[in-house]
């Protein structure tokens, strides 16, 4: 018996928060894409006419309304197919103050065919924990979503549903025989191959195929890697579709579920393309490969590398373009942290987007001053030298009153680094670009940054990754390019602020990968000092790196958004008051 085929496609979706008409406008170019390739299924991801995390707007009867009103008009749209789209909804249309009846709000999946909602799913799992926040905004759902697709059964789930059993054993107890759900699930490095271990469970658990649509894009400081997927009943992936490329899959679907065939990947143009470079990933499909190998690609596990370059180039590129700015600029000071972000902002932004400034003082070495301008010329960036010894000395004039009799310390070092701040900020108020700065996870953790200062900007491209990660960063981003874009005595070089005579950032911090260590122990999984002396580690070195985090929030609650792209960022993930008086 020959097995039937419905056509499917998944929408990996890049919508912007609070834009419901512009996240219309986007569906209403998959539809349309979709109904010329004789689509019978379309999926777009969780929430996704409102943008994900929507937060307090959800507060919102205003925005709640939009919403509803572009379903309604969306539906008219939708023919003899059947699409599935993420949107809030209230229970009761009477309310007029959704603050005071949160919990009458869920998160929903509409099941939208022939100008009607076929049906509709509550989400049932509301995530509460690191980025997510779902609880303080909706009710959770409680009973199986289930629609008749082509005489047979179909169950719905939302995201973390898909991560608990019992959302795929309602949907089994109502007799369905494949699951779709619908996913606004951030990224980080582990987080496709955890993806992978849940859902092969619940396939085997249920004894069901799962189909699984992720956005993609960079949301503040989330970013949302696509690789949507098909596992079939026995937990085995046969389709995937790129990580971070807004655009629709299209698969052919057995009628009886139990086979899915990839069919081709389209990009679209959703109003915020990918922009394709030599460094990102995928750049080594070949134009004659097949529709079979090319989802093979896709389903490789990618190095940690890769990922995270990926994800610091979507997280900036949309954050940019999402707030409207013209372009970025950053203080290039021959340092790796520099380096490394400017080569993810032209990858992001492009060439003409991008323009970088050292800025030398008494004690910024030659090879600095060489290295970044090398740098500048190789990628094809605006750059300018711009000393600041007479911006210096003009502060220190108008201070010498108040500093007389006093012995020089961090207070001329961290005004070094101020009036940095102030050039950079100037030329961002003049051309409408975003400063970059450039702090790393591990400096940013213990302090080693000033306020106004190296810290003065919009968006800090490293916030989330630790110093060891960068140096792998910098010799990954010279091998894809197959030339030293960042220079090799760059990467090799003691690393050093330069704010004092043969300064390096040793004088003041452990070895990068002691400190490293310690912090992902602490921070990412919230180890004791005791647990992590038990592991090797030196008391007192431990003590000092932990006070210093718990001392520093106050500079991190100023400090600009970042990328998030390990498993615990500072921020949504790590919530501590700046004012408490608790130390291990």
């Amino acid at each position: 018996m020959v097995n039937r085929y419905l056509k499917m496609a998944w929408v990996q979706m890049n919508p912007v928060v609070g834009d419901v008409s512009g996240n219309l406008s986007q569906m209403k170019l998959a539809l349309a894409s979709a109904k010329a390739e004789g689509v019978n299924l379309l999926i777009f991801p969780e929430l996704c006419l409102t943008g994900y995390p929507p937060e307090d707007l959800l507060f919102r009867l205003e925005f709640i309304r939009s919403a509803e009103a572009a379903v309604l008009e969306f539906a008219k749209m939708v023919d003899s197919e059947w699409v599935l789209i993420g949107c809030p909804t209230l229970v009761e249309p009477g309310l007029t103050n959704v603050r005071l009846t949160g919990p009458d709000l869920f998160n929903t999946v509409l099941v939208l065919h022939q100008g009607e909602i076929l049906t509709e799913y509550h989400k049932w799992t509301l995530p509460n924990y690191l980025v997510f926040d779902e609880q303080r905004y909706f009710k959770p759902g409680s009973e199986a979503g289930i629609f008749e697709l082509a005489g047979r059964r179909v169950g719905l789930a939302i995201c973390e549903d898909l991560w608990e059993p019992q959302v795929i054993a309602g949907a089994k107890a109502k007799g369905a025989e494949l699951l779709l759900s619908l996913n606004a699930s951030p990224f980080h490095p582990n987080k496709y191959a955890r993806r992978l271990d849940a859902f092969r469970a619940r396939a085997l658990e249920a004894d069901m195929p799962i189909v699984y649509v992720n956005m993609v894009g960079g949301q503040d400081e989330l970013v949302f890697d696509g690789r949507s997927m098909f596992l079939n009943k026995q937990g085995e992936t046969l389709v995937t579709l790129p990580a971070f490329q807004a655009g629709i899959g299209i698969l052919n679907l057995s009628e009886d579920f139990t086979d899915a065939q990839f069919i081709h990947f389209q990009p679209l143009d959703l109003r915020l393309p990918y922009r394709a470079n030599s460094v990102c990933l995928p750049t080594d499909i070949a134009s004659g490969e097949s529709a079979e190998d090319i989802s093979r690609l896709y389903s490789k596990a990618l190095p940690e590398e890769s990922q995270v370059y990926q994800a610091l180039v979507v997280g900036l590129r949309d954050y940019v373009n999402k707030n409207g700015f013209s372009g970025a600029i950053l203080g290039l000071s021959g340092g790796i942290d520099s380096a490394v972000t400017l080569c993810v902002a032209v990858d992001a932004l492009g060439v003409d987007a991008v323009s970088a400034v050292m800025m030398p003082f008494k004690y910024t070495a030659d090879m600095s001053i060489e290295d970044a301008q090398h740098q500048a010329q190789v990628l094809g960036i605006r750059f300018s030298v711009k000393p600041i010894h007479d911006i210096y000395r003009a502060f220190m004039s108008t201070l010498s009153e108040e500093f007389q009799g006093l012995p020089a310390d961090t207070t001329e070092e961290n005004l070094q680094a101020r009036c940095r701040g102030v050039l950079l900020m100037a030329m961002s108020n003049k051309y409408r670009s975003i400063v970059l700065t450039t702090g790393n996870k591990s400096e940013i953790a213990v302090g080693y940054s000033t306020l106004y200062g190296d810290m003065a900007g919009g968006f800090d491209v490293l916030k989330d990754v630790p110093k060891t990660l960068v140096y792998r960063l910098a010799r990954y981003i010279n091998q894809q390019n197959g030339r030293e874009v960042i220079p090799q005595r760059v990467i090799d070089r003691p690393p050093s602020a330069e704010l004092r005579p043969d300064q390096t950032d040793q004088d003041s911090l452990p070895d990068y990968e002691v400190l490293d260590e310690v912090l992902m122990r602490y921070v990412e999984q919230d180890e004791s000092v005791e647990q992590i002396v038990e592991a090797g580690f030196d008391k007192a070195l431990v003590l000092d790196i932990v006070r210093r985090v718990e001392a520093n929030e106050y500079k991190r609650r100023q400090a600009p958004l970042g990328v998030r792209v390990t498993s615990r960022a500072f921020g949504r993930d790590r919530r501590y008051p700046v004012t408490h008086r608790w130390r291990p």
